[in-house]
C-alpha cells in the first residue's frame, strides 16, 4: 500500500461514491479545509492512486441489454499470438472488458450485445472464425452486481 492515511482513505471513499462532487463537498464530508482536501486529491493522483474517473453507462438503455462472459481458449499459446488476439478483441464494439487469465482459459470477454441473436453472431461469426481459437464457451450474464467502493488492503 503506498503510504495511504486515514484522511486519503476517506477521500478514496467519498470520491468512489460520486466522483463528480465539488472539492468544497469532499472537504465538508472527511472534515478538511477544501485547500488540504485539493492538496489530498493531487497528491492521490499524483501517487498513482486515482488513475481517473469513468461514466457508468446503463447498457439496456444503449441497446446492449445481453451481456455474456466469453471464454476463449488460444491455441497455439505464444506470446505473439495471445497479444494478437488481446488487442483485436479489445476493439471489437461488442466487448466491454478483456481479462488475460491463466489456467484452462487465456481470455476472458465480457461483452455487451442487443440480443441473443447477436450474442450468437459475436461468437460464431468473430471468434470462432478466428485461427488461433481453440475453444469458447460462453456465459449468459443474469445479473451484474459491482463494488462501487474498493477499500486498501490492510496488513
Amino acid at each position: 500500500m503506498r503510504d495511504l492515511d486515514a484522511l486519503d482513505l476517506a477521500i478514496l471513499r467519498e470520491l468512489q461514491a460520486d466522483a463528480r462532487r465539488t472539492n468544497r463537498d469532499i472537504a465538508a464530508a472527511v472534515g478538511v479545509s477544501p485547500s488540504t482536501a485539493l492538496d489530498r486529491t493531487r497528491s492521490l493522483r499524483t501517487r498513482g492512486i486515482i488513475r481517473g474517473a469513468s461514466l457508468d453507462v446503463d447498457l439496456p438503455t444503449i441497446g446492449r441489454g445481453v451481456q455474456a462472459l466469453v471464454a476463449v481458449r488460444i491455441r497455439p499459446p505464444s506470446r505473439a499470438i495471445i497479444e494478437a488476439f488481446r488487442d483485436w478483441v479489445a476493439e471489437l464494439p461488442q466487448t466491454l472488458g478483456v481479462f488475460v487469465t491463466s489456467g484452462t482459459e487465456d481470455f476472458i470477454i465480457h461483452v455487451g450485445v442487443g440480443s441473443n441473436e447477436d450474442l450468437y453472431a459475436f461468437v460464431i461469426d468473430e471468434l470462432t472464425q478466428r485461427r488461433e481459437v481453440a475453444d469458447v464457451r460462453t456465459s449468459v450474464i443474469y445479473e451484474h452486481i459491482r463494488k462501487r467502493i474498493v477499500t486498501p488492503r490492510v496488513d
